[in-house]
């Protein structure tokens, strides 16, 4: 079929007919690409064609198509400047990334960009398309890949001075190491992520992403006040350009607040002016936590479990804190049954519980050593005995104050008696 003609009507007959055929606006929008005409308004006419085939296709989720577009865009991108080139190609892979179930079809995609853009010597888009790739390796838990491939492009963009791009590498980096549990280069490539992005203006959902992972840093070393600060500081930048990864950083606020044993604040948050805007299942998972841990009930935080098991099980940042959460609450669990007793017997506690008696019994030692509570396990009679709250004797302390100012005392008395033998 010949091209026709690359102007505006062409394009405006083309998308009034993209709602009612979009097979048929599909294939004027591909007609109007393909016109041999140069000129400047032709130009900027198969710009806009470009970007409303995109849309169509991700609509109709023609990944391969999508794919196939950049190939069939080669001989135009010879005639636009590189900027624009460089816009259309993050173009078409946001549209690419729009469609669901083609991670695999991305990389491939990237990788056949960045062969290109090394052949054309394009180093500006060759390094963007392969910092997309390099994230897309880490989704796809193609780690050593991924880091592989980071190692030489940070490298590379140090050299060129591009702290925008660098800011984004870094923090890529971070997560990367983060997602291979070595947190102190995690750390060390935030760092870096922090003083490129101190020099230059940094855009905020870039700058809330940089406060998110740093959030995600000192959770993970059980820093929850300084991670609830920087998670709050996300969630702010998040909100204001109504991203959807403030209702993630709004979760992690309230994982915070129930680790650090303030569940009780997690209903007023969510029931905040701004938390009211992102009611979902997300924040009724963690609810449905802090309500089992406010009462300390083990068998609720189990049911809260498998119910929200995407939102919680599936989540890789609040899945690391869930064993230690679970813990606590058994501890706290079995504190709660055993308060009402002196002695009791330790299938009786299991029973209650719903463990295996021998989880039960260790669990209860390791408390006891840890003194979580005073008593002691009578395993011949199979009971644990619990002893009331010893008191504090006041004479102790008063006889270590006197011992330490009779040792002042001696040791003032002997530099005088040096002093004098001198």
């Amino acid at each position: 079929m010949a091209a026709i003609v690359a102007n505006t009507d062409s394009l405006a007959h083309a998308l009034e007919v993209k709602d009612t055929d979009p097979a048929q606006a599909i294939s004027l929008l591909r007609q109007i690409i393909e016109s041999p005409s140069s000129v400047p308004e032709a130009l900027r006419v198969k710009e806009q064609a470009i970007s409303n085939l995109s849309d169509i296709l991700t609509q109709e989720k023609r990944g391969e198509e999508l794919k196939s577009l950049l190939t069939v865009l080669r001989p135009f991108f010879l005639q636009i400047p590189k900027a624009k080139t460089a816009k259309i190609v993050r173009g078409v892979l946001d549209a690419v990334a729009k469609i669901p179930g083609t991670s695999q079809l991305q990389i491939s995609l990237c990788r056949e960009m960045v062969e290109w853009t090394r052949a054309e010597k394009r180093t500006f888009l060759r390094q963007r398309v392969e910092a997309r790739l390099a994230a897309l390796l880490m989704e796809n838990k193609e780690y050593q890949d991924a880091l592989a491939l980071l190692s030489g492009l940070v490298r590379e963009v140090r050299r060129l001075d591009d702290k925008l791009l660098l800011v984004d590498i870094n923090l890529l980096e971070s997560k990367l190491h983060f997602s291979l549990r070595n947190l102190p280069k995690a750390k060390a490539a935030l760092t870096a992520a922090r003083t490129a992005a101190n020099a230059i203006y940094v855009p905020p959902a870039q700058q809330g992403t940089i406060d998110l992972q740093s959030g995600i840093l000192h959770a993970e070393e059980k820093d929850y006040k300084t991670a609830f600060s920087y998670f709050f500081e996300a969630f702010e930048a998040f909100n204001a350009l109504e991203e959807p990864r403030a209702v993630f950083s709004l979760k992690y606020m309230l994982l915070c607040k129930i680790m650090v044993n303030q569940a009780d604040d997690v209903a007023g948050l969510i029931s905040s002016k701004a938390g009211l805007n992102y009611m979902g299942v997300e924040l009724d998972a963690m609810k449905a936590v802090a309500d089992a841990y406010s009462k300390r009930s083990l068998k609720d935080f189990e049911v809260a479990l498998r119910t929200y098991q995407a939102q919680l099980g599936e989540d890789p940042i609040v899945h690391r804190h869930l064993s230690s959460l679970y813990d606590t609450l058994l501890e706290q669990n079995l504190c709660r049954l055993i308060e009402p007793y002196s002695k009791v017997e330790i299938s009786h506690i299991s029973e209650l519980i719903g463990l295996p008696m021998d989880i039960v019994e260790q669990k209860l030692s390791k408390m006891i050593l840890e003194k979580k509570f005073a008593g002691t396990l009578d395993q011949g009679a199979g009971c644990l005995i619990i002893f009331d709250d010893p008191k504090p004797d006041g004479i102790f302390p008063a006889t270590l104050e006197t011992i330490s100012n009779v040792s002042k005392v001696v040791d003032s008395l002997f530099q005088r008696s040096a002093k004098i033998m001198a």
